[in-house]
């Protein structure tokens, strides 16, 4: 069976986000096809649950936490995958399938999944070192065999990430010398999706699957020509997602560094997690201060109050999710990198009047 969708990364969160969402889609009728995932490293502890993902009776994703006030617990069996490869081992396979069956690409590299510094500086004659040199190689092969277009949606949390990535993608085509027909194919014929995607998945199963929370989204930034896996509740297409992302960032993330802040503060567990300090009475108290005196004033400013609002309220709730386990202390990581990037964005996008953040900020630079 031809799969028109072909996935790079097999993260837990592309399992119970977008492999869910087209298995969900699929007993609707509602999906282009299934899906080839494919494996971009050679992380040797990942080749047991590539196998077990491409498994004829799928995989689970437990759907745990509250919603609406309510608490949700469901598992679902995920059949949309087909086959699950190597890059590095199977490397002709996922370039015949990349040049011939694909219609959509997702991808959810690594933190440094875009970065390309270690690529040759000519065209690469072995398999190259990075996904953005592997997704070029992958592409020209495309433009010679068939020069059909496709879409490519990026699922990294990195903000304008379908820019961010077609921009790489030239810049290695100019490095190798690849030619402008090539480019002008890839410019023309090749669309390169912005995207925001939205649920926090705590814990992997084994040998594949996932926990996640019940909050999910999808926000995809239309352009005409555009094809995208499937249609999904959690799936929203709109001309600017800016509002998606700055409503995650700066409430959802910020509040989460918010949490971290308070807590490498205090004499609390070096384990606890988000819910244990959101049952804390003074640590829910202090978030929700902040959210209604400096965050909400800000979003309002800028004509969202209603959507803040309602985002800070979901918020709260995934917080309190009884079944997440979502460590403080892996929040805390590049703990004045986010105080800047979330706290400081936000004052710099908002212009509010906020005291307690311009504090966080102001001692964030000191400790620089």
């Amino acid at each position: 069976m031809d799969t028109p969708v072909l996935q790079f990364g097999t993260s837990r969160f592309l399992q119970a986000h977008a492999d869910l969402f087209i298995s969900e889609a699929m007993k609707r009728g509602e999906a282009l096809g299934p899906i080839t995932i494919v494996q971009t490293t050679g992380a040797s502890e990942r080749s047991r649950r590539l196998a077990a993902l491409a498994a004829p009776d799928g995989f689970l994703v437990h759907i745990r936490g509250k919603q609406d006030g309510r608490i949700v617990d469901k598992v679902s069996c995920v059949m949309s995958v087909r086959r699950a490869l190597s890059a590095l081992a199977q490397w002709d396979e996922v370039s015949r399938i990349f040049a011939g069956e694909t219609k959509v690409v997702i991808c959810n590299t690594a933190d440094a999944g875009y970065d390309i510094s270690a690529e040759s500086p000519g065209w690469p004659e072995a398999i190259p070192t990075s996904f953005p040199g592997k997704l070029t190689k992958l592409l020209f092969a495309r433009f010679q065999q068939s020069g059909e277009g496709l879409t490519i949606l990026p699922a990294e949390l990195i903000p304008r990430n379908g820019d961010n990535l077609k921009a790489i993608v030239l810049k290695l085509s100019r490095d190798w010398h690849i030619g402008e027909p090539f480019m002008a194919w890839v410019e023309e014929k090749v669309i390169f999706s912005n995207t925001l995607v939205d649920r926090i998945v705590s814990e992997p199963l084994e040998p594949a699957g996932a926990v996640a929370e019940p909050y999910a989204l999808w926000a995809i930034e239309n352009q005409p020509g555009q094809v995208l896996p499937c249609k999904h509740p959690a799936m929203v297409v709109a001309d600017d997602i800016t509002g998606y992302e700055r409503l995650k960032l700066f409430i959802l993330n910020l509040g989460h560094t918010y949490l971290a802040e308070g807590w490498l503060k205090s004499d609390l567990p070096r384990d606890m997690t988000v819910r244990e300090i959101m049952d804390r009475p003074d640590s829910r108290q202090r978030l929700e201060e902040l959210y209604i005196d400096e965050v909400l004033p800000g979003f309002a400013a800028q004509g969202m109050s209603a959507a803040a609002r309602a985002y800070m309220v979901q918020t709260v709730e995934r917080f309190e999710n009884p079944f997440l386990k979502h460590r403080l202390s892996d929040i805390a990581q590049n703990h004045q990198e986010k105080i800047r990037r979330r706290m400081g964005g936000f004052l710099d996008w908002s212009g509010a009047d906020a005291l307690i953040l311009r504090a966080m900020v102001a001692n964030a630079s000191r400790n620089t």
